[in-house]
């Protein structure tokens, strides 16, 4: 008898793990499926990828707080020429440009199917994918999982994609110190932040021919960088001329005060969920840095970012994502 409840008590126990890996994975699915679904399913400029990890299938999502990827030449028209990355003073992690001009110093294989029944995940949610690159010793640009150490003389760089149009600003905070405002940066579209769905932004900025990266210098620190998207500006925060204003007049970057930073952290506090990648060590491809640097929308084909974050509320304004950066 007491075997044969042994046995019983097994069985239910496997079940409900089984259970609850199986809505793991269907809300992993949705996650993935409703950020990818709003990038459009085939690109006609050079941006298709032959390395594809997603499935194209989805009906391209349009109109609503949702937009779709777009291709052409209808991002970042105005990028300088020589941008360089945000100089601050006492810098852990500092610019490096293996080619060009640039210097300075920085703080700092899915399915689509979008909504399982009684899942949130739509695809206007707003959502935010990004994938980390380290520079190997050939000077490629290497997938890497974020949560893995890093050393002194370490080169990465940060690709962000996000799946709505919207606005982006991006907190450097050392030890936990005080938040410093990397992007939007007054160099790089005269301090504009504003972002469209899929066209994949990097920090620090590049261009065909200069190559920027962060490097990790000798002393050890936790690097946590904040990465704010909203649906509309902050208005707490400058951005556009107002940045320009402020550098002008002050010594950027522009830092959150201690009163104002609580706040904007407690008002990314919603359910969100998370897929991340498990597989590292590909290369950036040609399309994806094309797309980068000519400001394209990626299209269906294209890697998915190594991590994705999505809102489990449609109309919610704001995601908050950060970044650990553990520097031993």
């Amino acid at each position: 008898m007491r075997f044969k409840l042994f046995v019983s008590l097994l069985a239910l126990a496997l079940t409900a793990s089984a259970s609850i890996v199986a809505r793991a994975q269907d809300e992993d699915e949705a996650v993935r499926g409703s950020f990818i679904t709003s990038r459009p399913k085939s690109s006609t400029s050079s941006v298709n990828s032959t390395s594809a990890t997603v499935t194209a299938g989805a009906n391209q999502v349009t109109g609503g707080a949702g937009s779709t990827g777009r291709t052409g030449s209808a991002a970042r028209t105005n990028r300088p020429r020589n941008s360089t990355g945000r100089a601050s003073g006492n810098a852990r992690v500092s610019v490096n440009a293996s080619s060009g001009n640039a210097s300075g110093s920085i703080k700092g294989n899915a399915s689509v199917n979008t909504n399982p029944a009684g899942n949130s995940y739509v695809p206007n949610a707003i959502g935010l994918g990004y994938t980390l690159y380290m520079r190997d010793s050939s000077g490629n640009a290497v997938r890497v999982d974020p949560s893995q150490e890093f050393h002194a003389g370490d080169r990465i760089r940060l690709s962000l994609e996000t799946n709505t149009d919207g606005y982006l600003y991006i907190f450097h905070t050392e030890n936990d110190g005080t938040p410093e405002m990397l992007y939007p940066d007054v160099r790089l579209e005269k301090g504009s932040n504003r972002v469209q769905a899929h066209v994949p932004y990097e920090i620090p900025w590049n261009e065909p021919g200069v190559e920027n990266w962060f490097k990790f210098d000798a002393n050890p620190a936790t690097e946590r960088l904040y990465i704010v998207l909203t649906r509309q500006p902050l208005p707490s925060i400058p951005t556009g001329q107002a940045l320009v204003d402020y550098c002008n007049q002050k010594h950027c970057p522009w830092q959150a005060s201690v009163e104002s930073w609580p706040q904007l952290k407690m008002s990314g506090q919603a359910k969100v969920g998370v897929v991340k990648s498990t597989q590292y060590g590909q290369k950036q491809t040609s399309a994806e840095r094309e797309a980068t640097t000519r400001g394209l929308g990626l299209d269906q084909t294209a890697p998915e970012p190594s991590v994705i974050r999505m809102s489990a509320t449609a109309d919610a304004p704001i995601l908050i994502t950060t970044v650990d950066l553990i520097h031993k």
